[in-house]
């Protein structure tokens, strides 16, 4: 098998926020504004073991193998202390070695590990750490003498030890350079962004990640984007499994995940209990059996609403939600309220019509004077004027209403345009960005790269 060297393409729109590492294995580091850094890590340890010579150790090459024949499997460790901030995006970069002449090969699977704790110089196949954790990614077809990036923000989250292993299905395998190499060893480039020191942001959308439609362009505005991610539910297709998360959310959206406030769709209890959601966001997605929660940010309380009614003894005046709601709202302290959630009780779209149960907890928000209420489901974007919760025009107490289903999985149409309507867009992917003042808050409807839908604002706070 020839040697080359691997790299990784980089995502567009990569965060513009970066955070210094002062550590052991740090190589690089820069600081572009005040408010960003970057810090590059080498492996702490690479090696790679080989089926045909299996009491082998191969800590001290300067080549790391991926084949099936024999069987290589590559192994990376890092260790990445001295970052701050929020983690923003991490890409694993690699290169082909170039010692046996030109050619192509496959560049192998990548999976995260949870040992962290194997040995350089002792890792022979026999007593190999096991490949076990989840699915990062894969480079097809590479070139010698070349670098590759992979994204792995799902995996790198901050400050830690991290494992990757790399496995191929392929008889014409790679041959990555080592850390012995010196100026073409493996790259853990970690970018991050400072907590914003202006008002709070609130971005996000619904209806997010499956195969083949936008969600990658989506992630690719939160990149550039500080702040708070909310999602308006629907957040992996088809059936919200941990395979879907892994599959589809994780490459995308998932490298925002540590500052993602996340709220379920419909298609996340696809999977009985939204068992893949929870387990995918964690403590972050509050109780698994009620899936509603609250936080502030700055002057703003933020509400994250469960729509999915039926899997939390219902929506209506007097179920434990809206009596949940009531208590959390009458207990807050702050001025402004902004809440989301996954089925619209206000909505024109085709697909779906309005979710009339989401009343009661609407008539909650607005007897408590909330500001925004977001929404998803239909799969495209609509702004309406401040209204009560019966759709009466309300520029006095009324809530704004906004369905935000264009976080990437396909487009719905609209059909009747429902009263107070004010905006509707149907063929561009996007994400709504919420600016959280003190007394007041902007909107703006960021569109797609290459897209030049628009939709922006200004409110006060009642």
């Amino acid at each position: 098998m020839r040697n080359r060297h691997i790299g990784i393409a980089v995502r567009a729109g990569m965060a513009i926020a970066l955070v210094a590492a002062a550590s052991a294995g740090a190589v690089t580091a820069s600081a572009p504004s005040a408010a960003a850094a970057t810090a590059t890590f080498t492996p702490v340890a690479d090696t790679y073991v080989n089926s045909s010579s299996t009491g082998t150790n191969y800590g001290a090459s300067g080549q790391l193998g991926v084949d099936n024949s024999p069987v290589k499997r590559m192994f990376l460790k890092f260790n990445v202390s001295g970052v701050t901030g929020t983690v923003s995006s991490v890409r694993l970069r690699l290169h082909i070695d170039n010692a046996f002449g030109a050619g192509s090969g496959n560049g192998g699977t990548y999976r995260s590990m949870t040992n962290t704790t194997w040995s350089e110089t002792g890792v022979t196949w026999n007593n190999q750490p096991a490949i076990d954790g989840t699915f990062l990614g894969s480079l097809g077809s590479v070139s010698q003498n070349t670098w590759y990036e992979l994204d792995v923000t799902s995996y790198v989250t901050g400050n830690g030890s991290y494992s990757i292993g790399v496995t191929s299905s392929s008889s014409d395998g790679a041959d990555y350079d080592s850390r012995e190499t010196g100026a073409t060893a493996p790259q853990l480039i970690v970018t991050t962004a400072e907590p914003p020191s202006g008002d709070p942001v609130l971005v996000g959308a619904g209806d997010i990640a499956s195969s083949g439609y936008g969600d990658g362009a989506t992630a690719a505005l939160l990149d550039s984007i500080p702040g708070t991610v909310f999602t308006a539910g629907d957040n992996a297709y088809p059936d919200g499994t941990a395979a879907n998360f892994q599959d589809f959310y994780a490459p995308t959206w998932g490298r925002h995940k540590a500052r993602t406030r996340p709220s379920t769709g419909n298609h996340d209890y696809h999977t009985a209990g939204a068992s893949g959601y929870f387990g995918y966001f964690g403590a972050a997605a509050g109780d698994p059996t009620k899936g509603y929660y609250s936080y502030d940010l700055g002057n703003w309380h933020v509400v994250a609403v469960n729509s999915n009614c039926s899997q939390v003894g219902g929506c209506g005046a007097g179920s434990a939600q809206e009596r949940w709601l009531r208590a959390d709202l009458a207990a807050n302290t702050r001025p402004c309220t902004i809440a989301y959630w996954h089925h619209p009780l206000f909505t024109s779209g085709l697909n779906h019509g309005p979710s009339t149960e989401m009343r009661p907890i609407a008539q909650a928000l607005y007897d408590h004077n909330a500001e925004v209420v977001v929404a998803g489901h239909n799969h495209n974007y609509e702004r309406f004027a401040p209204q009560d919760p019966n759709g009466n025009l309300d520029t006095a107490r009324g809530i704004r209403h906004f369905v935000a289903g264009m976080g990437g999985n396909s487009h719905y149409g609209f059909w009747i345009t429902q009263p107070n309507s004010q905006a509707r867009n149907s063929d561009t992917f996007g994400v709504l960005k919420f600016t959280l003042h003190a007394a007041s808050y902007d909107w703006q409807f960021v569109p797609e790269a290459g897209k030049t839908y628009s939709d922006s604002g200004a409110t006060a706070c009642h």
